[in-house]
C-alpha cells in the first residue's frame, strides 16, 4: 500500500515511532522500494547470522566478573543436529551431566545459546549479574554455560545439581526486526521430560535501549523466583503484578 493512499507520509511517520514493524513502505510500481527491500534483505542475512554463529562461552564467563562457572554440551553434537533435532537440544551431553557439581542451590542459572548467540553473547552476562545482587542470602549455584541449548535443558540441569529451581537465559528465535533479543525462562522443581512450558514463566525481549532493560528484567526475574519459593511452584499460576503495582501507586 502506498503512503498516499492512506492519507501522505506523515500518518506513516507518526505510527513508526511507536512500534518496529516494517508499516506503510510505500512501493515502486508493483514491488517494494529498493531501499525497504535492501533493508529487509539485511535483517534477514543477521536473523541467518544469529542463528549459525558460534556461542563464546569464554566471552560470557569473562563478563561474570567473580561468578563461578561450568561448561556443558547438549546431547546435539552439532549446530545442523541441533536444528533439525529439538528434542537433542533439551536434553545435557551425558558426559558433561556426570560433571556438574551437586549440592543444595535454592537456583541455578543456565546461560544457553538457543537460536540466537550473539543475543546471549550481548545481554546474558548483565542480566545474570543483577538479578543475582536482589537475591540476598539465595545459594546460587555455579552459572551454567550450555552450547547448543534449548530452554528444556535447563530441567536436566537442576536436576543433576540438586537446584530448587532454574533460570534459564537463552536466545530467542531472531525475526525480521530483532536479532538480538534474550529470554529468561523460570522453572520451579522441574522434572525432566515432564516439565512442560505451563509449568514455567517467561520474560521476553531482553534488549536495552529498544526492548526491557536488564534492571527491568531482573527486578521482574527476583520478584517472580521469591513468589515462586512462597508458592512453591512457577506457570500458569504465578504472575508477574509489578507492572500493575506501580499503576496501583501512582493511582494512590
Amino acid at each position: 500500500m502506498s503512503e498516499v493512499a492512506v492519507g501522505g507520509g506523515e500518518l506513516w511517520t507518526s505510527l513508526r515511532r511507536h512500534t518496529q514493524a516494517r508499516i506503510g513502505l510505500g512501493r515502486s510500481g508493483s514491488a517494494l522500494p529498493t531501499r525497504h527491500r535492501l533493508e529487509l534483505q539485511t535483517a534477514h542475512a543477521a536473523a541467518r547470522d544469529a542463528v549459525h554463529s558460534p556461542f563464546d562461552p569464554d566471552r560470557v564467563a569473562a563478563e561474570l566478573t567473580g561468578m563461578p562457572t561450568v561448561r556443558v554440551r547438549s546431547a546435539a553434537g552439532d549446530r545442523l543436529t541441533y536444528l533439525q533435532r529439538p528434542d537433542l537440544g533439551r536434553r545435557l551431553d551425558a558426559t558433561d551431566r556426570a560433571h556438574l557439581p551437586a549440592g543444595e542451590w535454592d537456583v541455578v542459572f543456565v546461560v544457553a545459546d538457543g537460536l540466537s548467540s550473539r543475543a546471549v553473547h550481548e545481554h546474558a552476562a548483565a542480566v545474570v549479574r543483577e538479578t543475582v545482587a536482589r537475591l540476598g542470602d539465595w545459594r546460587v549455584a555455579p552459572v551454567v554455560l550450555a552450547e547448543q541449548a534449548r530452554v528444556a535443558l535447563g530441567d536436566d540441569v537442576a536436576s543433576a545439581m540438586g537446584a530448587a529451581m532454574v533460570v534459564v537465559l537463552v536466545g530467542e528465535r531472531p525475526g525480521m526486526s530483532a536479532a538480538d533479543s534474550l529470554g529468561a525462562y523460570l522453572t520451579y522443581r522441574p522434572v525432566p521430560g515432564e516439565t512442560t512450558d505451563a509449568d514455567r514463566n517467561c520474560l521476553s525481549n531482553i534488549r536495552p535501549p529498544l526492548g526491557l532493560s536488564y534492571e527491568g528484567a531482573a527486578g521482574k526475574l527476583a520478584g517472580l523466583m521469591g513468589r515462586a519459593r512462597e508458592l512453591r511452584g512457577t506457570g500458569v499460576g504465578l504472575k508477574d503484578e509489578s507492572d500493575h503495582e506501580d499503576v496501583i501507586d501512582r493511582l494512590l
